[in-house]
C-alpha cells in the first residue's frame, strides 16, 4: 500500500504453489466496516465538476468496476484499491444524523447536494443498510436540492420519495451508462446492472416525472468509445432530458489495474487502446489537471468531444449545464431548518439564536 512502511508480496518459488494456491481461493464475501466519521458533507473547490459538495454513505463499491477513479481512496485506509475496494466496504450508520446536525449549522447556505459523487449510493449493500434513503428523507423534510448519479436500478426503490423532489423542484438523476454490450458491460462492470436495466430505470424515472440524465462514461478509446451515439440515442428515447460523457481516467493504482485487465480480455488491442489513452493525457497515463481530466487533450480527444457535441445537439440533450445531472434548474430557495424532533426547549431556542 501507498501509506504503508512495509510490504509483503506472495512469491512463487518455481513450482506453481501459488497458482494453485490462489485457485483454490473461494470467492470473497463482502465485508462491512461503521466509519467512525463526525462529518459526511464532503466540500471541494473543482472548477470541472458542477457542485461543491457531496454525500458518500459507504467507501468503497461492490459493483467492482474496473475503471473506478474512486479504488485509490482505498489506499488511504490501507486497503488494497482492487479487491478490497470491492469487498472491504465501510460505510457510514450515522450519516442523516450527522447531516442534519450539519444542515442546522447557523449561516449554511444551501446547494445541491451530490450523492453519488465518489461511490455509488445504490450499490448492492444499499438494499440491507438503507443509508442513502435515510439520505433522502433528511433532504425532503429540510427541502434540500440533490443530484444522484448512479449506475443500478435500485434507484427506482426511492421513487416515491424522488417523485415528491421531483415536484418541488429539488432533484435530477443521471443514470451511468458505459456500454450497451451486456458481454462488455459483464467484464467491465461485473456487479452493476446490466445496460438494459439501467436504460430501463431511465425510462421509469423519466415516466414519473423526475429530471432525468445520461451520462456515457467512461470512453474507453477502442473499447466503448464506438458507442457514444447509440448511448445517447437509447437514453434520449427513454426520457433523458440531459448528457455528459467522461473520458477514461486512470489515476494512481487504476492504470495498473486497468492495464492488467485490457491484457487479460483484450491482448489482441491492448497496446493500442493504451497508446490511445496515452495520447489523451500528454503522453502519460493520466494527467490530473482540472482543465484536461475529464475530456483530455490532442487529436483523438477533440474528436470525441466533438462527436459528443454533435450528437447532444440532434437529440435535444445539451441544455447548459456541467457534465452529469445539471442543477441550474434547481430550486435552493425551498430551504427551511426543520423543528427538532420532539421541539425544543425555551432555553434551546434561546440558545440557537447566539
Amino acid at each position: 500500500m501507498r501509506f504503508d512502511r512495509l510490504a509483503l508480496e506472495a512469491f512463487d518459488d518455481g513450482w506453481e504453489t501459488l497458482a494453485d494456491s490462489f485457485a483454490a481461493l473461494p470467492p470473497l464475501p463482502t465485508t462491512l466496516t461503521k466509519d467512525s466519521a463526525r462529518t459526511v458533507i464532503a466540500w471541494n473547490n473543482s472548477p470541472d465538476v458542477g457542485f461543491d459538495r457531496a454525500v458518500n454513505p459507504y467507501r468503497g463499491c461492490e459493483h467492482g468496476c474496473v475503471y473506478c477513479y474512486a479504488r485509490p481512496s482505498h489506499a488511504y485506509l490501507g486497503l488494497s484499491p482492487g479487491l478490497d475496494f470491492e469487498t472491504r466496504l465501510i460505510f457510514k450508520a450515522d450519516v442523516a444524523a450527522l447531516l442534519e446536525k450539519e444542515l442546522r449549522k447557523p449561516g449554511y447556505v444551501p446547494r445541491p447536494i451530490a450523492l453519488g459523487s465518489n461511490t455509488d449510493p445504490y450499490q448492492p449493500v444499499e438494499r440491507q443498510l438503507k443509508l442513502t434513503r435515510a439520505v433522502l428523507e433528511v433532504l425532503e423534510r429540510f427541502g434540500h436540492p440533490l443530484t444522484i448519479v448512479t449506475k443500478s436500478a435500485g434507484v427506482l426503490r426511492d421513487l416515491d420519495i424522488l417523485k415528491r423532489l421531483a415536484e418541488r423542484r429539488l432533484v435530477r438523476v443521471c443514470i451511468s451508462v458505459t456500454t450497451l454490450d451486456a458481454g462488455l458491460a459483464r467484464i467491465l462492470e461485473p456487479r452493476a446492472a446490466t445496460p438494459e436495466r439501467r436504460l430501463a430505470a431511465l425510462g421509469a424515472l423519466a415516466g414519473a416525472g423526475i429530471p432525468t440524465a445520461v451520462l456515457a462514461a467512461p470512453m474507453i478509446p477502442a473499447v466503448n468509445d464506438m458507442e457514444l451515439e447509440r448511448i445517447l440515442e437509447r437514453a434520449s428515447s427513454q426520457g433523458a432530458s440531459r448528457a455528459g460523457y467522461v473520458l477514461l481516467r486512470l489515476p494512481l493504482e487504476i492504470a495498473g489495474l486497468f492495464e492488467d485487465w485490457l491484457r487479460a480480455h483484450m491482448p489482441d488491442r491492448a497496446e493500442r487502446v493504451l497508446s490511445l489513452v496515452r495520447q489523451t493525457r500528454g503522453g502519460r497515463a493520466y494527467d490530473a489537471g482540472f482543465a484536461q481530466r475529464m475530456s483530455g487533450t490532442g487529436p483523438y480527444a477533440e474528436m470525441l468531444a466533438h462527436r459528443f457535441r454533435v450528437a447532444a445537439r440532434r437529440l435535444g440533450l445539451d441544455r447548459a449545464g456541467p457534465p452529469g445531472p445539471g442543477q441550474e434548474s434547481l430550486d435552493c430557495a425551498q430551504f427551511a431548518v426543520p423543528p427538532a424532533a420532539g421541539g425544543a426547549s425555551g432555553a434551546a431556542r434561546q440558545l440557537a439564536l447566539f
